[in-house]
């Protein structure tokens, strides 16, 4: 245990963050890109046509992971920034701010493709229907956290002022998460469940959770790699930066 602590400890401080980042960022990013290269190719072809939807229930092997990504980096973007208020600890704040521009990736696809799916099932494009109108708003939340931090010079106002308002958007994710049981929505209830039995044929849930897999995987590869430019950014002009910039890649690894 407290070998766990002194590496949380060592964690926060700026050049072994880099080292730890440089590290293991390109890994994340390759193992979250094959498992959804595989979960991609299985939804495509290797799993059967939906008797109601037909090929049209594909998409969901990208809508599904990016809706579920959306709502868990808004959430982990709010931890972080609790923890940045209250304990004043700038790697959170940095961690935080990278998540913003991920999640909101995720929203904009699980808009997208949700509105592309709409079209020949509902008819139309766009529905004000709950599910879709809330994750809208946590669009624009996002979009208010990132502008909300660019707008502020000094970088660590910024950050607390922007992780303040991702706190307070968190009431949005319950909202998000039940509207389809709290209104009338077009939108159809859960049919894929974590913990129970999921609605959907046992055939063509291992790409779906490959993709799930995936996309968690190449998140930590992405925040990692935005945490790092960040860190770098703020610690520009610092000795351990400049010598950085003397040393070869590998090197900078160590």
């Amino acid at each position: 245990m407290n070998r766990l602590f002194r590496w949380f400890h060592q964690l926060g401080s700026p050049p072994y963050f880099d080292r730890f980042a440089a590290r293991w960022a390109p890994w994340a990013y390759g193992a979250g890109l094959l498992v959804m290269a595989w979960g991609v190719w299985q939804g495509l072809f290797g799993v059967p046509a939906d008797y109601q939807q037909g090929d049209s229930f594909r998409i969901l092997y990208i809508h599904v992971p990016s809706a579920w990504m959306s709502l868990a980096v808004f959430a982990l973007m709010a931890v972080y920034a609790a923890i940045a208020l209250v304990w004043r600890i700038k790697l959170c704040e940095i961690l935080a701010m990278a998540c913003a521009p991920i999640g909101a990736g995720f929203t904009l696809i699980t808009l997208a493709t949700g509105s592309i799916w709409g079209k020949p099932m509902w008819g139309t494009w766009w529905d004000w229907d709950p599910r879709l109108t809330t994750e809208l708003v946590l669009l624009f939340l996002y979009l208010g956290i990132i502008g909300l931090y660019h707008a502020i010079d000094d970088r660590r106002a910024a950050a607390r002022a922007a992780g303040l308002l991702a706190i307070v958007g968190v009431v949005m994710l319950p909202v998000i998460r039940y509207s389809v049981d709290w209104w009338n929505s077009l939108h159809q209830g859960q049919t894929i469940s974590l913990l129970g039995e999921s609605k959907m044929d046992p055939s063509m849930l291992p790409p779906l959770w490959a993709m799930v897999i995936g996309t968690h995987v190449w998140f930590v590869g992405s925040l990692l790699a935005r945490a790092r430019a960040d860190n770098l950014w703020r610690e520009a002009g610092k000795d351990w930066v400049r010598k950085l910039g003397e040393t070869t890649p590998a090197e900078a690894k160590r």
